[in-house]
């Protein structure tokens, strides 16, 4: 976690981009620029094309992706690369976020407020869903990045004020706060709370990981088809779990 190099990607973002004038002016979103410069800083390996599709970055026989959402759009792209490459997905995550709102009128940007939501890498599940059957694949990994952020939002939703439903222009990150790397089915331990009992439910899951019911149920169900976990029972209708991987 270096938010020296993190600075310096930002800069590098901003250089590269001759008519940046302001916020969401690159074609691919701020956030995932600066990921891509501050993971690989030499830019003759960004967008480098293998056979239909495009790498994100590619040095060697190392293909590095960075989804900021909807994992299951890499489906095609992740069976040709996984066929000759080894491939990691960058998923960067909100840890805490500020969000600011511009009025497409005036062009005008209100000041920035924290929001109260602070961001988990539990939050990854929803995507590893989408990919499920390509996770044991060995030459897959995946990289959780929790961020510190600032969050701009058009002012074009459809209530009175216009917040709710307003759509997200803009991601620019300030600081890179942990990393989760997972490069084996025995990492994915790492997404399971130490504070959980030896057993437990989808409800045990959801109170220690602040995910919603239907969250954890499908945060489990990718657990249990990794092996990292394991239905033992049933407590009512409930089933009970426990760890397959013990530290």
């Amino acid at each position: 976690m270096d938010n020296q190099k993190l600075e310096a990607a930002k800069e590098s973002v901003a250089k590269s981009n001759d008519e940046q004038a302001g916020i969401g002016t690159l074609k691919e979103g701020t956030l995932h620029a600066v990921l891509k410069h501050y993971i690989e800083e030499n830019s003759d390996y960004h967008e480098v094309k293998i056979g239909r599709f495009v790498a994100d970055i590619k040095r060697g026989n190392q293909i590095i992706e960075i989804q900021t959402r909807q994992f299951g759009k890499l489906r095609k792209k992740l069976s040709c690369f996984l066929e000759d490459y080894h491939v990691t997905i960058v998923y960067p995550i909100s840890h805490v976020k500020w969000l600011s709102w511009i009025d497409l009128e005036t062009g005008e940007i209100s000041p920035k407020r924290k929001s109260p939501k602070t961001g988990s890498p539990y939050e990854v599940f929803f995507e590893l869903y989408r990919i499920k059957d390509l996770l044991p694949h060995p030459g897959l990994s995946i990289c959780i990045v929790l961020i510190d952020m600032e969050e701009y939002k058009l002012l074009n939703g459809w209530s009175r004020d216009k917040k709710r439903g307003g759509c997200r222009k803009d991601r620019v990150p300030i600081q890179i706060k942990k990393t989760i790397s997972i490069s084996s089915l025995q990492d994915y331990e790492q997404l399971i709370p130490d504070t959980l009992d030896s057993t437990f439910t989808s409800k045990d899951f959801k109170k220690h990981t602040k995910l919603t019911l239907r969250s954890a149920q499908l945060a489990l169900n990718v657990l249990a088809f990794l092996s990292a976990v394991e239905r033992i029972g049933k407590k009512g209708n409930a089933y009970i779990y426990e760890r397959v991987f013990k530290s």
